[in-house]
Protein backbone atom coordinates (compact mmCIF):
# COMPACT_ATOMS: atom_id res chain seq x y z
CA UNK A 1 0.00 0.00 0.00
CA UNK A 2 1.35 3.67 -0.72
CA UNK A 3 2.09 5.63 1.86
CA UNK A 4 1.87 9.58 2.03
CA UNK A 5 5.38 9.78 1.56
CA UNK A 6 5.59 7.64 -1.66
CA UNK A 7 2.65 9.81 -3.06
CA UNK A 8 4.86 13.21 -2.02
CA UNK A 9 7.53 12.03 -4.11
CA UNK A 10 5.23 11.30 -7.14
CA UNK A 11 4.00 14.81 -7.11
CA UNK A 12 7.57 16.15 -7.08
CA UNK A 13 7.74 14.91 -10.64
CA UNK A 14 4.75 16.85 -12.02
CA UNK A 15 6.07 20.82 -12.40
CA UNK A 16 3.47 23.47 -13.61
CA UNK A 17 4.07 24.83 -16.54
CA UNK A 18 3.24 28.16 -15.26
CA UNK A 19 5.71 28.42 -12.19
CA UNK A 20 8.42 25.97 -13.67
CA UNK A 21 8.26 23.71 -9.83
CA UNK A 22 6.29 21.01 -8.63
CA UNK A 23 3.09 20.78 -7.00
CA UNK A 24 4.52 19.99 -3.74
CA UNK A 25 6.88 22.95 -3.54
CA UNK A 26 4.04 25.13 -5.16
CA UNK A 27 2.63 24.35 -1.57
CA UNK A 28 -0.75 23.60 -4.02
CA UNK A 29 -1.03 19.97 -2.54
CA UNK A 30 -4.19 19.91 -0.36
CA UNK A 31 -6.57 16.67 1.33
CA UNK A 32 -4.26 13.97 0.36
CA UNK A 33 -6.01 10.75 1.58
CA UNK A 34 -5.47 7.43 0.58
CA UNK A 35 -7.99 5.20 1.30
CA UNK A 36 -7.36 1.23 0.25
CA UNK A 37 -6.11 1.99 -3.24
CA UNK A 38 -7.96 5.26 -4.24
CA UNK A 39 -6.44 8.51 -3.50
CA UNK A 40 -7.97 11.74 -3.32
CA UNK A 41 -6.36 15.22 -3.48
CA UNK A 42 -7.01 18.84 -3.93
CA UNK A 43 -4.48 21.30 -6.22
CA UNK A 44 -5.12 24.72 -5.31
CA UNK A 45 -3.45 26.85 -7.18
CA UNK A 46 -2.31 30.40 -6.54
CA UNK A 47 -3.49 32.13 -9.45
CA UNK A 48 -5.84 31.63 -11.97
CA UNK A 49 -5.41 28.95 -14.57
CA UNK A 50 -8.80 27.56 -15.16
CA UNK A 51 -7.98 26.64 -19.30
CA UNK A 52 -5.11 24.49 -17.37
CA UNK A 53 -7.44 22.73 -15.08
CA UNK A 54 -7.98 19.42 -17.07
CA UNK A 55 -4.21 19.18 -18.25
CA UNK A 56 -2.97 19.58 -14.84
CA UNK A 57 -4.98 16.99 -13.48
CA UNK A 58 -4.57 14.16 -16.33
CA UNK A 59 -0.62 14.85 -15.87
CA UNK A 60 -0.79 14.21 -11.77
CA UNK A 61 -3.38 11.51 -12.34
CA UNK A 62 -0.63 9.78 -14.27
CA UNK A 63 2.01 10.10 -12.01
CA UNK A 64 0.22 8.71 -9.04
CA UNK A 65 -1.78 5.51 -10.80
CA UNK A 66 2.58 4.97 -11.98
CA UNK A 67 2.53 4.01 -7.49
CA UNK A 68 2.25 0.58 -6.55
CA UNK A 69 -0.93 -0.04 -5.10
CA UNK A 70 -3.09 3.11 -6.90
CA UNK A 71 -5.85 2.38 -9.12
CA UNK A 72 -8.08 4.94 -8.45
CA UNK A 73 -7.20 8.84 -8.15
CA UNK A 74 -9.98 11.59 -7.43
CA UNK A 75 -8.47 15.03 -7.77
CA UNK A 76 -9.55 18.32 -8.25
CA UNK A 77 -8.25 21.76 -8.69
CA UNK A 78 -9.10 24.99 -8.14
CA UNK A 79 -7.95 28.27 -7.51
CA UNK A 80 -7.67 30.21 -4.59
CA UNK A 81 -6.58 33.68 -4.43
CA UNK A 82 -4.91 35.54 -1.61
CA UNK A 83 -4.52 39.28 -0.82
CA UNK A 84 -0.79 39.71 -1.10
CA UNK A 85 1.54 42.47 0.23
CA UNK A 86 1.26 46.34 -1.22
CA UNK A 87 3.23 49.29 0.05
CA UNK A 88 4.73 49.35 3.51
CA UNK A 89 1.64 50.87 6.03
CA UNK A 90 -1.07 50.35 3.68
CA UNK A 91 -3.47 47.36 3.77
CA UNK A 92 -5.49 45.77 0.89
CA UNK A 93 -9.38 47.68 -0.06
CA UNK A 94 -12.35 46.02 1.19
CA UNK A 95 -13.97 43.79 -1.30
CA UNK A 96 -10.74 43.88 -2.92
CA UNK A 97 -7.96 41.19 -2.83
CA UNK A 98 -5.22 42.49 -5.07
CA UNK A 99 -4.66 45.72 -7.19
CA UNK A 100 -2.88 45.81 -10.76
CA UNK A 101 -1.61 49.00 -11.93
CA UNK A 102 -1.17 49.03 -16.06
CA UNK A 103 0.49 52.33 -16.45
CA UNK A 104 2.90 53.55 -19.43
CA UNK A 105 5.25 56.85 -19.47
CA UNK A 106 3.44 58.15 -22.68
CA UNK A 107 0.45 57.81 -24.29
CA UNK A 108 -0.44 56.19 -27.65
CA UNK A 109 1.22 52.74 -26.92
CA UNK A 110 -2.01 50.75 -26.24
CA UNK A 111 -1.74 50.71 -22.57
CA UNK A 112 -5.75 50.91 -22.40
CA UNK A 113 -5.86 48.25 -24.44
CA UNK A 114 -3.84 45.83 -22.78
CA UNK A 115 -5.65 46.84 -19.26
CA UNK A 116 -8.57 45.57 -20.43
CA UNK A 117 -7.12 42.15 -22.33
CA UNK A 118 -5.61 41.84 -19.22
CA UNK A 119 -8.46 42.04 -17.10
CA UNK A 120 -10.68 39.86 -19.19
CA UNK A 121 -7.49 37.11 -19.64
CA UNK A 122 -8.22 36.77 -15.62
CA UNK A 123 -11.67 36.74 -16.08
CA UNK A 124 -11.22 34.14 -18.48
CA UNK A 125 -8.91 32.05 -16.15
CA UNK A 126 -11.82 31.82 -13.35
CA UNK A 127 -10.53 35.22 -11.22
CA UNK A 128 -13.26 38.01 -10.42
CA UNK A 129 -11.92 40.51 -11.58
CA UNK A 130 -12.96 44.86 -11.60
CA UNK A 131 -11.13 47.41 -13.94
CA UNK A 132 -11.13 51.05 -12.93
CA UNK A 133 -10.72 53.94 -15.48
CA UNK A 134 -8.42 56.20 -13.83
CA UNK A 135 -7.76 58.60 -16.83
CA UNK A 136 -9.80 61.51 -15.16
CA UNK A 137 -9.07 63.83 -18.67
CA UNK A 138 -9.52 60.93 -21.43
CA UNK A 139 -11.54 57.75 -19.90
CA UNK A 140 -11.64 54.81 -22.49
CA UNK A 141 -13.23 51.83 -21.39
CA UNK A 142 -16.59 52.72 -21.61
CA UNK A 143 -16.10 53.05 -25.36
CA UNK A 144 -13.77 49.77 -25.48
CA UNK A 145 -16.07 47.98 -23.58
CA UNK A 146 -18.92 48.84 -25.13
CA UNK A 147 -20.76 50.45 -22.15
CA UNK A 148 -20.92 54.20 -23.87
CA UNK A 149 -24.03 56.05 -22.43
CA UNK A 150 -24.61 53.80 -19.27
CA UNK A 151 -24.55 55.67 -16.31
CA UNK A 152 -24.13 53.43 -12.79
CA UNK A 153 -26.78 53.31 -9.41
CA UNK A 154 -26.03 54.45 -6.47
CA UNK A 155 -28.60 52.50 -3.97
CA UNK A 156 -27.73 54.99 -1.04
CA UNK A 157 -27.11 58.25 -2.95
CA UNK A 158 -23.23 58.12 -1.21
CA UNK A 159 -21.32 54.81 -2.87
CA UNK A 160 -21.97 53.21 -7.04
CA UNK A 161 -22.71 50.15 -8.22
CA UNK A 162 -19.99 49.06 -10.95
CA UNK A 163 -21.53 48.10 -14.67
CA UNK A 164 -20.83 45.31 -15.54
CA UNK A 165 -19.48 43.98 -19.46
CA UNK A 166 -18.08 40.65 -20.33
CA UNK A 167 -17.90 39.19 -16.43
CA UNK A 168 -15.93 42.98 -15.40
CA UNK A 169 -16.91 45.23 -12.74
CA UNK A 170 -16.53 48.48 -14.69
CA UNK A 171 -16.09 51.80 -13.45
CA UNK A 172 -15.23 55.42 -15.17
CA UNK A 173 -15.37 58.82 -14.87
CA UNK A 174 -16.70 58.42 -18.45
CA UNK A 175 -20.25 57.20 -16.69
CA UNK A 176 -20.91 60.16 -15.09
CA UNK A 177 -20.09 62.55 -17.70
CA UNK A 178 -21.06 63.61 -20.99
CA UNK A 179 -18.71 61.68 -23.67
CA UNK A 180 -18.23 65.25 -25.24
CA UNK A 181 -17.46 67.38 -22.14
CA UNK A 182 -13.81 68.15 -21.25
CA UNK A 183 -12.94 67.95 -17.79
CA UNK A 184 -11.21 70.93 -17.11
CA UNK A 185 -9.70 70.24 -13.29
CA UNK A 186 -6.25 70.84 -11.12
CA UNK A 187 -4.46 68.21 -9.98
CA UNK A 188 -6.04 68.01 -6.20
CA UNK A 189 -9.60 67.79 -7.94
CA UNK A 190 -8.47 64.70 -10.16
CA UNK A 191 -6.95 63.17 -7.69
CA UNK A 192 -9.71 63.38 -5.30
CA UNK A 193 -12.06 62.26 -8.21
CA UNK A 194 -10.21 59.25 -8.66
CA UNK A 195 -9.52 58.30 -4.96
CA UNK A 196 -14.24 58.55 -4.79
CA UNK A 197 -14.29 56.40 -7.92
CA UNK A 198 -11.90 53.65 -6.26
CA UNK A 199 -13.34 54.32 -3.09
CA UNK A 200 -16.89 54.73 -3.07
CA UNK A 201 -17.19 51.94 -5.48
CA UNK A 202 -19.38 48.97 -4.40
CA UNK A 203 -16.47 46.69 -5.75
CA UNK A 204 -17.83 42.91 -5.17
CA UNK A 205 -15.54 40.07 -3.88
CA UNK A 206 -12.32 40.90 -6.44
CA UNK A 207 -9.77 38.93 -6.65
CA UNK A 208 -7.95 41.40 -8.84
CA UNK A 209 -8.75 44.97 -9.42
CA UNK A 210 -6.88 46.21 -12.74
CA UNK A 211 -6.58 50.01 -12.55
CA UNK A 212 -5.82 51.48 -16.01
CA UNK A 213 -3.87 54.96 -15.03
CA UNK A 214 -3.14 57.76 -17.37
CA UNK A 215 0.25 58.00 -19.14
CA UNK A 216 3.03 59.63 -17.67
CA UNK A 217 4.30 60.17 -13.96
CA UNK A 218 2.21 63.13 -12.93
CA UNK A 219 -0.49 63.50 -9.84
CA UNK A 220 -2.82 60.54 -10.43
CA UNK A 221 0.10 57.96 -10.20
CA UNK A 222 1.54 59.31 -7.20
CA UNK A 223 -1.49 59.48 -5.28
CA UNK A 224 -2.09 55.73 -6.30
CA UNK A 225 1.00 54.33 -5.16
CA UNK A 226 1.08 56.66 -1.99
CA UNK A 227 -2.62 56.11 -1.09
CA UNK A 228 -4.05 52.96 -2.51
CA UNK A 229 -2.21 49.44 -1.50
CA UNK A 230 -0.81 48.40 -5.23
CA UNK A 231 -0.08 44.61 -4.93
CA UNK A 232 1.96 45.15 -8.69
CA UNK A 233 2.57 46.86 -11.65
CA UNK A 234 2.57 46.63 -15.00
CA UNK A 235 4.72 48.73 -17.39
CA UNK A 236 3.32 49.22 -21.20
CA UNK A 237 5.47 50.24 -24.04
CA UNK A 238 6.55 50.07 -27.60
CA UNK A 239 10.16 48.86 -28.94
CA UNK A 240 10.49 52.67 -30.02
CA UNK A 241 13.21 53.93 -28.30
CA UNK A 242 10.87 57.58 -27.19
CA UNK A 243 8.58 55.42 -25.91
CA UNK A 244 11.13 53.28 -23.58
CA UNK A 245 12.66 56.56 -22.54
CA UNK A 246 9.27 57.69 -20.76
CA UNK A 247 8.42 54.60 -19.89
CA UNK A 248 11.93 53.83 -18.07
CA UNK A 249 10.25 56.80 -15.93
CA UNK A 250 7.36 55.45 -14.96
CA UNK A 251 9.13 52.08 -13.84
CA UNK A 252 11.42 54.48 -11.68
CA UNK A 253 8.84 56.18 -10.48
CA UNK A 254 7.32 52.65 -9.12
CA UNK A 255 10.41 51.64 -7.55
CA UNK A 256 10.70 54.91 -5.36
CA UNK A 257 7.42 54.88 -3.73
CA UNK A 258 8.00 50.98 -3.50
CA UNK A 259 5.43 49.16 -5.66
CA UNK A 260 6.74 46.22 -6.94
CA UNK A 261 6.97 45.94 -10.68
CA UNK A 262 5.51 42.92 -12.07
CA UNK A 263 6.84 43.22 -15.20
CA UNK A 264 6.96 44.21 -18.99
CA UNK A 265 4.63 44.93 -21.69
CA UNK A 266 6.20 45.20 -25.31
CA UNK A 267 3.01 45.87 -27.94
CA UNK A 268 2.88 46.73 -31.44
CA UNK A 269 6.23 44.46 -31.41
CA UNK A 270 5.86 43.22 -34.64
CA UNK A 271 3.38 43.83 -37.81
CA UNK A 272 1.92 40.94 -39.68
CA UNK A 273 0.97 41.81 -43.00
CA UNK A 274 -2.42 40.38 -43.47
CA UNK A 275 -1.94 39.80 -47.21
CA UNK A 276 1.48 38.15 -47.32
CA UNK A 277 1.84 37.04 -43.67
CA UNK A 278 5.48 39.07 -43.87
CA UNK A 279 6.30 40.35 -40.33
CA UNK A 280 8.07 43.48 -40.28
CA UNK A 281 9.33 45.13 -36.72
CA UNK A 282 7.63 48.55 -37.64
CA UNK A 283 8.41 50.04 -34.53
CA UNK A 284 12.39 48.62 -34.00
CA UNK A 285 12.95 45.45 -31.94
CA UNK A 286 14.65 44.11 -28.53
CA UNK A 287 13.86 47.50 -26.75
CA UNK A 288 11.47 46.05 -23.91
CA UNK A 289 14.29 42.84 -23.51
CA UNK A 290 16.58 45.58 -22.85
CA UNK A 291 14.72 47.62 -20.38
CA UNK A 292 13.86 44.22 -18.74
CA UNK A 293 17.71 43.44 -18.50
CA UNK A 294 18.27 47.10 -17.67
CA UNK A 295 15.79 46.83 -14.54
CA UNK A 296 16.15 43.28 -13.49
CA UNK A 297 12.73 42.81 -14.21
CA UNK A 298 10.63 40.26 -16.23
CA UNK A 299 9.46 40.77 -20.15
CA UNK A 300 6.06 39.16 -19.57
CA UNK A 301 5.10 39.65 -23.06
CA UNK A 302 4.97 40.78 -27.25
CA UNK A 303 2.18 42.00 -28.42
CA UNK A 304 1.57 42.18 -32.74
CA UNK A 305 0.23 45.40 -33.99
CA UNK A 306 -2.68 43.29 -35.14
CA UNK A 307 -6.00 45.50 -37.14
CA UNK A 308 -7.99 42.81 -35.45
CA UNK A 309 -7.61 44.01 -31.83
CA UNK A 310 -8.39 47.62 -33.31
CA UNK A 311 -11.63 46.26 -34.63
CA UNK A 312 -12.34 44.56 -31.38
CA UNK A 313 -11.83 47.72 -29.41
CA UNK A 314 -13.65 50.01 -31.67
CA UNK A 315 -17.12 47.17 -31.28
CA UNK A 316 -16.67 47.56 -27.85
CA UNK A 317 -15.31 43.79 -27.52
CA UNK A 318 -12.06 43.75 -26.96
CA UNK A 319 -10.14 40.78 -28.52
CA UNK A 320 -10.27 38.08 -25.53
CA UNK A 321 -13.98 38.49 -25.43
CA UNK A 322 -14.44 39.05 -29.07
CA UNK A 323 -12.05 35.99 -30.41
CA UNK A 324 -11.32 34.19 -26.93
CA UNK A 325 -9.94 31.30 -28.94
CA UNK A 326 -7.68 33.18 -31.21
CA UNK A 327 -3.94 33.74 -31.00
CA UNK A 328 -3.33 37.11 -29.64
CA UNK A 329 -6.45 36.28 -27.02
CA UNK A 330 -4.01 33.58 -26.34
CA UNK A 331 -0.90 35.65 -25.29
CA UNK A 332 -3.10 37.91 -23.50
CA UNK A 333 -3.79 35.18 -21.56
CA UNK A 334 -0.23 33.67 -21.64
CA UNK A 335 0.27 37.99 -20.14
CA UNK A 336 -2.47 37.55 -17.37
CA UNK A 337 -1.23 33.99 -16.14
CA UNK A 338 2.50 35.64 -15.56
CA UNK A 339 1.03 38.80 -13.76
CA UNK A 340 -0.97 36.44 -11.23
CA UNK A 341 1.74 33.84 -11.02
CA UNK A 342 4.17 36.80 -10.18
CA UNK A 343 1.48 38.12 -7.61
CA UNK A 344 1.26 34.60 -6.20
CA UNK A 345 4.49 34.65 -5.31
CA UNK A 346 4.57 37.63 -2.83
CA UNK A 347 4.23 37.52 0.52
CA UNK A 348 0.26 37.19 1.94
CA UNK A 349 -1.55 39.34 3.13
CA UNK A 350 -3.19 38.59 6.52
CA UNK A 351 -4.49 41.88 8.21
CA UNK A 352 -8.09 41.14 7.22
CA UNK A 353 -8.21 37.72 8.85
CA UNK A 354 -6.34 39.12 12.33
CA UNK A 355 -8.80 40.15 14.96
CA UNK A 356 -9.73 44.31 15.37
CA UNK A 357 -8.30 45.05 19.04
CA UNK A 358 -10.88 47.31 20.54
CA UNK A 359 -10.35 49.53 23.60
CA UNK A 360 -13.09 49.66 26.12
CA UNK A 361 -13.46 51.37 29.17
CA UNK A 362 -14.79 49.01 31.84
Amino acid sequence: MATEADLLNRLKTCIDADTGVDYVSLKAVRDLRIDGSTVTLTIALPYPAQSRHAAIAADIEAALLAEAGVSRVVIQVETRIEAHTAQRGLTPMPNVKNVIAVASGKGGVGKSTTSVNLALALAAEGARVGILDADIYGPSQPLMLGLQGQKPESPDGKSITPLQAHGLQVMSIGFLIDAEQPMVWRGPMVTQALMQLLNDTRWDNLDYLVIDLPPGTGDIQLTLSQRVPVTGAVIVTTPQDIALLDARKGLKMFEKVGVPVIGIVENMAMHVCSNCGHVEPIFGEGGGAQMASDYGVQLIGQLPLDMSIRLSIDEGKPTVAAEPDSQVAALYKAIARKVAVQIGRKAKDFSAKLPKIVVQNT
